[in-house]
């Protein structure tokens, strides 16, 4: 079992990690929320009658991980793919307002911006509606996001955001693995099922326990079945470290030394897990940017999605929510 953090330890590695700049590349989302009240049933059907409070919009997908960097006190550069439509320039200036850089952006007039609509009623999610569209980001949007990231020379990481929504493609895992390597800057992925296996030699690969039992198509239930599936990940890809999220179990790591450590869950009170992953793959590299180890990193990222499973809908995780709950943990365990 990984060691407890402490408080002085976590505000030392938010310190460090404060301002630094981290790339995410992936499938960004425009989330819309309808927030209201349940108290009767439609007599059309056996569904809830939602009266309407209010309508809010975030940011989704790749770009929730974005914002965690950013409520972490790091300067994230996005990128990704939106339309040339209303939901798209929504989605920009809510970027912007946001104080994330939305230089990585690909404009398509081909394809509309993808948008969640989800539909909140007495705090509990009740239904989703989505508009989307796979296909791949066409050559215009690949070179795009290569030439932002090969202008920076100040990248402390760069996280892969993969929800097979076409803004990730092989050529483009490869190119920028290769150029991650060249300038030594560490790479954290959290990935899907199509392109899995392609993330070779990355510092940290993050798949859920579904994600994993589905790439490597075997059971990954037993403490058995999850060690030998990170450990047949970590063999596969040749990454340094394989953190496997296990929801309710909290996470395991898997370290290319042969250290395996498990990490239990800090959620207490599960509102709504919607977002939990982003939260995680942010806060490791956020951590990992401010010198923390992979297992300070973990514990960290665990911490972090514990708090943001206790709100509903998706929010970002903020430095001193962390701070707090690391100090009110660490004073139960005296």
């Amino acid at each position: 079992m990984i060691q407890h953090l402490t408080e002085d330890r976590v505000k030392e590695v938010l310190n460090q990690a404060a301002g630094k700049t981290v790339a995410v590349i992936g499938d960004v989302m425009l989330d819309r929320y309808f927030w209201g009240s349940v108290s009767r049933v439609s007599p059309e059907a056996p569904v809830p009658v939602i009266d309407i409070d209010k309508e809010s919009f975030h940011l989704g997908g790749a770009a929730n991980v974005a914002k965690n960097l950013k409520t972490l006190g790091l300067n994230p550069l996005l990128c990704g793919i939106i339309g040339d439509d209303n939901s798209g320039r929504r989605f920009y200036e809510i970027a912007k307002q946001d104080g994330i850089n939305p230089d990585g952006l690909f404009i398509d007039k081909n394809r509309p911006t993808i948008v969640k609509t989800r539909i909140i009623g007495n705090n509990q999610h009740i239904a989703r509606l989505d508009r989307e569209v796979r296909d791949n980001i066409p050559v215009e949007g690949k070179t795009h996001i290569n030439s932002i990231l090969k202008d920076r020379n100040d990248l402390a990481g760069i996280i892969f955001e993969d929800y097979d929504k076409g803004s990730i493609t092989e050529d483009l895992i490869i190119q920028t693995l290769a150029f991650a390597q060249d300038n030594n800057i560490p790479v954290f992925v959290d990935p899907k099922k199509k392109h899995f296996f392609e993330y070779r030699g990355v510092t940290v690969f993050k798949p859920n326990r579904k994600e994993a039992a589905n790439a490597l198509e075997l059971p990954v239930s037993s403490l058995d079945e999850i060690r030998s599936a990170g450990l047949k990940i970590l063999e596969e890809l040749e990454c340094k470290n394989v953190l496997l999220t296990l929801g309710s179990r909290g996470m395991m790591l898997f370290e290319s030394n042969g250290d395996i450590s498990s990490v239990p869950t800090k959620a207490r009170n599960v509102a709504d897990v919607s977002g939990a992953g982003d939260t995680a793959i942010a806060t490791i590299a956020a951590a990992y940017a401010g010198g923390a180890n992979i297992k300070e990193s973990a514990e960290m990222a665990n911490f972090a999605s514990g708090v943001v499973c206790e709100s509903p809908g998706i929010v970002a995780i903020a430095s001193d929510e962390l701070i707090k709950t690391v100090r009110n943990t660490s004073k139960n365990q005296q």
